[in-house]
């Protein structure tokens, strides 16, 4: 193998072995026969650049692992506290705006959406990272992160209402991707921002018919309180063209349309420079990670027009081109920068090899291609202290006794998960193993 197919098959060695069971009481261990066949560990492919691949790896692995989590466990403040794991991995700097404070720093809309859910862990919030040189290019990453939707008032049937943990798959995708730029260095200024809330039913909940003002002062007419993720983001959007980006991207979980036009695997992008969709499209196919472009077609604006606020949130009065008059409605708060808008389903809906029912990145590779294009990385030797903490984090995924980073061990964890997520990133290639031996075969690599 050679380069990129090298990478690639690699890769496809590691996503095979994934597996998502911090739940269940019987957990998959290496077979007597795997062990003595030595399915547990990877000959890697000549020219594969295992940097690369590990931490690539990693990312999926954590927006798997976010996404797949109940929204019981992840909440909000479970949100933060997963930002603030990848953060201190990478010496990262991190601030947010929690609850009712919301208001006094003006994210009204992310206020409007998330009080009707103002406790402990499960209030609203504005995450935030900061990682780079301020003399590299400005990179703003926003994801939507709806830690569980209901609808709202304008509740969801049961069975639309049964996946949607997933509703913070934007979020995760973007802790992803960020997680990746910060491991292979890329030559980024980076901020990372993700409103996070719940969109739950109470008596102070937001109402269709309410009127809502953006922190640019737009006012948005709510159609339906189940098109809240475009609202969250709107705020964010806003914040993130005050510092002048280079870049902004997003991820949403935005619309059931996407879907509708390009099924759940296929993730719709909308750039704003033809440019930059080209390289976008050429990477996503050398990857084999594919997204498509969708047209900012501004003849569909005027579904969005409201008698009594200056927008709408929803194209009233259609059935079609949902996810276009979404991506309308996100632009108005885009303001003289480049930008992409990836709506995606976020989640496998059934199983398939590599690929577990659950919680999946979409784009993420194609994504991390363009903006290795764009900006080229600047990686180093990480110095010892760095190697220690990786050498902490490998003895706590192994499950050895005493985690050194939270002084439990594994089986003591109340979740797992958190166990994972907190003491075990970033996930080690070497403790990747549960490939089975035709799998291995296929793929040349096992030995």
């Amino acid at each position: 193998f050679g380069g990129v197919k090298a990478d690639m098959v690699a890769l496809a060695w590691a996503l095979g072995c994934y597996s998502f069971d911090y739940f269940k009481r019987q957990k998959h261990e290496v077979t007597e026969e795997e062990a003595a066949n030595k399915f547990v560990g990877v000959v890697w492919p000549e020219g594969a650049d295992k940097e690369s691949v590990k931490h690539t790896a990693e990312a999926i692995f954590l927006t798997r692992d976010l996404i797949s989590t109940p929204a019981d466990e992840m909440a909000p403040g479970d949100l933060q506290d997963a930002m603030e794991r990848v953060a201190s991995l990478h010496r990262a700097s991190t601030q947010h705006v929690i609850g009712n404070d919301l208001l006094n720093r003006n994210f009204p809309m992310v206020h409007a959406v998330g009080r009707a859910n103002l406790e402990g862990n499960h209030a609203p919030r504005l995450l935030e990272l900061r990682w780079g040189s301020d003399k590299d290019p400005k990179l703003t990453l926003i994801g939507k992160g709806v830690t569980f939707d209901t609808g709202g008032l304008d509740i969801k049937p049961a069975s639309a209402m049964r996946v949607m943990k997933k509703d913070m798959g934007g979020a995760a995708q973007i802790l992803g991707l960020a997680h990746l730029i910060m491991a292979q260095k890329l030559k980024v200024n980076l901020r990372v921002l993700i409103p996070t809330v719940e969109n739950a039913i109470s008596g102070n909940a937001f109402r269709p018919g309410d009127i809502l003002v953006c922190r640019n002062g737009l006012t948005t007419e709510i159609g339906n309180t189940d098109a809240e993720g475009r609202l969250v983001m709107a705020d964010a959007m806003v914040a993130a063209c005050e510092e002048h980006p280079d870049l902004v991207i997003d991820c949403a979980t935005l619309t059931g349309a996407g879907r509708v036009a390009l099924g759940t695997d296929v993730p719709a992008v909308f750039v704003n420079d033809d440019t930059l969709a080209a390289t976008l499209a050429s990477k996503s196919e050398d990857n084999n990670d594919l997204v498509w472009r969708l047209p900012l077609f501004k003849g569909y604006s005027r579904a969005l027009a409201s008698k009594f606020a200056d927008v709408k949130n929803v194209a009233e009065g259609t059935g079609y081109g949902g996810a276009i008059t979404a991506a309308l409605y996100l632009q108005k708060f885009i303001k003289d920068v480049k930008w992409v808008h990836m709506d995606f389903m976020a989640y496998n809906t059934m199983s398939r090899p590599g690929r577990p029912e659950g919680g999946e990145a979409m784009g993420l590779r194609a994504l991390y291609a363009t903006l290795e294009d764009l900006y080229g990385s600047a990686k180093t030797e990480e110095d010892s202290e760095a190697h220690t903490l990786t050498a902490q984090l490998q003895r706590g995924a192994r499950g050895e006794a005493g985690c050194e980073q939270c002084g439990r061990s594994q089986a003591s964890h109340m979740a797992l998960f958190r166990h994972r997520l907190r003491c075990v990133l970033p996930i080690q290639f070497e403790v990747w193993s549960k490939l089975s031996g035709q799998w291995a075969k296929h793929l040349g690599v096992g030995a």
